[in-house]
């Protein structure tokens, strides 16, 4: 196991590591932009080294500062976290080349899976289910006109490099096509620096399911179940998760988690990972992408497995095998996790700033709080304006959204505007609690409320 390792992130994951690591006894750096200085990473991390100004381009971005806070101070391994550098090949590249250990899956596994349209053709190879659409990149205008008639009306454009929901644009018919073809390559030119697509047919009213994988060195894949994502806003940005869904059954979670498992062997996946898929109306259910990293949202699969993922991540990295296999796997209750941002819902969900005066924050059996948040904190405008992660377990869907409304009651928040009183109408919303939701649930719910 290691002695000491850096996490190369901020916030409520930077947090959430250094306990993991604490818990099995290995020294932690924290590293921090001059905007951090008073964070709470910085504070609860062993060592902490500063890496730049407060935009995350000089500081969280900075592959050389970030490899020289890991070698100055004698880390032997590197935790990324979720967004930032950890789903760069590069980054995982240079790990290796200084001698460092990245927390995560191999550069080959990152490459592939980062580039849309291989993925696609690596997971469909595997017979995991794919969304009709082009095979790779498209060359021109005319290509992507041919495949679209071949396809069907209404596709989706979407970037190769894409994630996070960018680059992402639906053309209803061939004049829609010719229009926004143009708008999703320069979108995804800015966004990932490539201007790659690839056209997919568009699923109508779908959830978004995901599920979790582990994998070790020695060839050992387990799944760990679902979570169901698909209350998003209109930018795909996710605000509420839950597991298990409320309409996989046994037998459906058995063949999307074989699904999951042959995917991440296709590209010789070692470490956590998770598996996109959309499910239809009927019980269909199509891969979108696997996210190579840790997930905002992974604390619902532990609250319903008892695997403590981030752990599991760190062992792998030092080469131990997994610690379970499928058979020990079992679900228990329901789990939701609420994301507490710093944006206005009535202003397109645009970022806020500001100074924490107040914060009262939730307890209580089945309560737990994943933030870096304290009274007096500075919110700084340069990063994710996810300020904690509110999640409840219970024996089941219902007391959990109970449990929910109750937790969400006891919050307070002062000094910053959030989406507090949005999350409360989204668990108080009568098609929520009946389970009825999909990926437009959101935009149905603004739409209705505005009239």
């Amino acid at each position: 196991m290691f002695r000491k390792v850096l996490i190369a992130n901020r916030g409520e994951i930077a947090l959430r590591i250094i306990r993991a690591c604490k818990e099995l006894g290995i020294a932690t750096v924290a590293v921090y932009s001059e905007a951090d200085a008073n964070s709470l990473h910085v504070q609860a991390a062993d060592e902490a080294v500063c890496i730049g100004p407060g935009p995350g381009k000089d500081s969280y971005l900075n592959i050389p500062n970030v490899i020289m806070a890991a070698i100055i101070t004698g880390a032997e391994a590197i935790h990324p976290g979720y967004g930032y550098l950890s789903e760069r090949a590069s980054f995982a590249e240079a790990c290796e080349a200084s001698g460092l250990v990245f927390i995560g899956p191999p550069p080959s596994a990152i490459e592939k899976m980062g580039d849309k349209a291989v993925a696609r053709e690596i997971v469909r190879h595997a017979k995991v289910p794919v969304v009709p659409g082009t095979h790779g990149a498209i060359r021109n205008e005319q290509e992507a006109l041919k495949q679209a008639q071949r396809i069907g009306y209404p596709v989706l454009v979407k970037a190769v490099a894409g994630g996070g929901g960018k680059g992402i644009r639906l053309a209803e018919n061939a004049e829609d096509l010719s229009r926004v073809l143009q708008l999703a390559q320069s979108e995804a030119l800015a966004a990932f620096g490539s201007p790659e697509v690839y056209v997919e047919k568009f699923i109508p009213d779908p959830r978004h399911v995901e599920v979790q994988v582990l994998a070790d060195a020695y060839g050992n894949v387990i799944h760990l179940g679902e979570r169901e994502c698909s209350i998003q806003t209109a930018r795909r940005q996710k605000m509420v998760e839950e597991a298990p869904a409320t309409v996989v059954a046994p037998t459906l979670r058995q063949k999307m988690g074989e699904a999951a498992v042959r995917a991440a062997k296709a590209v010789g996946y070692v470490n956590a990972g998770t598996v996109e898929f959309l499910l239809d109306n009927k019980g269909n259910f199509y891969f979108i992408e696997m996210n190579t990293r840790i997930q905002v949202e992974h604390p619902v699969t532990e609250q319903v497995t008892g695997v403590d993922i981030v752990r599991e991540q760190i062992r792998i990295a030092a080469k131990e095998r997994l610690h379970l296999s499928q058979r020990d796997v079992q679900w228990r209750g329901h789990s939701i996790e609420c994301r507490l941002t710093a944006e206005d819902p009535d202003n397109d969900f645009a970022p806020c700033v500001g100074k924490v005066k107040h914060l009262v924050l939730p307890g209580g059996p089945g309560v737990r709080v994943d933030t870096h948040l304290y009274p007096g904190y500075e919110i700084p405008p340069y990063y994710d304006s996810l300020l904690a992660k509110i999640i409840v377990w219970a024996e089941d869907r219902p007391a959990a959204i109970a449990r929910m409304r109750r937790a969400l009651e006891e919050t307070q928040i002062e000094g910053v505007k959030t989406n507090l009183p949005f999350l409360k109408r989204i668990m108080e919303h009568p098609e929520y609690q009946k389970g009825n939701v999909s990926t437009q649930f959101l935009r149905r719910y603004l739409r209705n409320s505005a009239e």
